[in-house]
């Protein structure tokens, strides 16, 4: 308590000197909450890039967030919930940055009824977010993010992973998606199944590309997979038929990018095909119709058929009765028979605060009592099927669904079973 009044006081000292009128967040609309337990309101904020290539992607996560809202009439119990979607992405870049990942975990840290952060949707976003949030701490749920090194030091993380994430010694952050660790030995399996010899992988450099590039590599060596190469590109190049040619003539009868579709998928992939390399393979960084729909900007239809894609969701008659009830209301709210495979994570997300709020009762508005009891998650039968999360912050699930490309949408082929995962 004696820290709080300080903070506060240095806070009030500081908005005097420069003449400001507030300390803290954007809370004029808030009617109640606060750090301690009995708050009629809190805030729930989600950061997702809604521009770019996974404009269409996140749009679907959003709609998900809101109708698990929605159909508990905003209400947690006795607690209102208020849920406000940040963009994390600008028109520039068109993807995530830095400085808007940063300013929306501060905007939300310094929000004192603020009791979950549901993002990011990038796994480069979170190595920048998490480390705020860590320090009020604020719970942070990701329905998206996959690198291994955000939760532990498992092959695929890199040097200070996961600890140089959380200053407090304390974890904050867990995900509802299965991490690289999996979706790795998913990828290698494939290639393996489909009769690859050898495989090249090309990475963006990125937290969670590099991440899932190592993980390929060992699940591969598992399986007696050949890895021909394992390098990193330099995303804003206009072409990479350098690193195509790189590809061809290493050998390999089978390539994967290991990225996000911002960072040059799409020229990638074109580039690669047009070398003659035709099983061609990538993950859930790619999984959007900024890559696979040509007039999103994606890749021909032609190259496109040489593709396929591995993402943790599965087709709608997979998943338990949870799931499938949830496609049918998604439907009905918005007129979306076949929604964009990440929807339903956006929705077990917020489901999953909602629950664990209610659950808490007047201690919802309490922000370590919704960390220590979104960490004791056990058992929980969602739409995605029965799941703990573990001491570090990762789910328990582990299906990886593959998808091909078939007029410009990604269209379900099989579950994998990832040897090696």
């Amino acid at each position: 308590m004696k820290v709080r009044w300080l903070a506060m006081f240095a806070c009030l000292f500081g908005a005097f000197a420069l003449g400001m009128t507030a300390c803290g967040g954007d809370d004029d609309d808030d009617d109640g909450g606060g750090g301690g337990g009995g708050g009629k309101t809190v805030n729930v904020y989600s950061s997702l890039p809604l521009q770019g290539a996974s404009r269409p992607q996140t749009t679907a996560m959003v709609e998900g967030i809101k109708l698990a809202v929605e159909q508990v009439g905003g209400k947690a119990g006795d607690t209102t919930v208020k849920y406000t979607s940040l963009d994390d992405s600008t028109a520039q870049a068109g993807t995530w940055t830095p400085e808007a990942a940063s300013a929306n975990a501060r905007k939300v840290a310094q929000d004192d009824s603020a009791v979950a952060y549901i993002g990011e949707f990038n796994s480069g976003a979170s190595a920048i977010s998490i480390p705020i949030l860590n320090e009020v701490p604020v719970a942070q749920v990701s329905p998206a993010n996959t690198a291994v090194g955000l939760t532990s030091d498992e092959p695929g993380a890199d040097k200070g992973e996961p600890d140089k994430y959380y200053p407090t010694g304390s974890r904050n952050y867990l995900r509802i998606v299965p991490k690289d660790t999996i979706q790795g030995a998913a990828l290698a399996s494939l290639m393996k199944e489909d009769g690859c010899q050898s495989a090249y992988i090309l990475n963006d450099k990125e937290v969670y590309g590099a991440g899932l590039a190592r993980n390929i590599e060992g699940a591969a060596g598992e399986i007696g997979l050949k890895i021909a190469g394992n390098e990193g590109i330099d995303p804003k190049a206009p072409n990479f038929r350098s690193q195509a040619s790189t590809v061809k003539s290493s050998g390999a009868d089978c390539f994967v990018f290991s990225g996000i579709t911002a960072n040059g998928a799409v020229q990638l992939y074109k580039d690669v095909d047009a070398a003659g390399i035709t099983k061609l393979y990538g993950p859930d960084g790619v999984a959007e119709s900024g890559f696979s729909d040509p007039k999103e900007g994606g890749i021909p239809a032609g190259g496109a058929k040489n593709v396929q894609v591995s993402v943790a969701t599965l087709s709608p008659d997979e998943y338990p009765p949870e799931g499938r009830k949830f496609f049918s209301d998604f439907k009905k709210k918005y007129g979306e028979a076949n929604p964009d495979p990440y929807a339903i994570y956006g929705y077990e997300a917020m489901k999953l605060v909602m629950d664990t709020c209610k659950e808490l009762g007047a201690d919802c508005s309490d922000k370590q009592a919704m960390i220590d009891a979104l960490f004791q998650t056990k058992g929980r039968k969602s739409v995605l099927g029965t799941y703990d999360i573990d001491e570090n912050g990762d789910t328990t699930l582990t299906d990886y669904g593959i998808y091909k490309i078939e007029g410009g949408e990604l269209t379900f082929e099989k579950t994998i079973q990832a040897a090696g995962g």
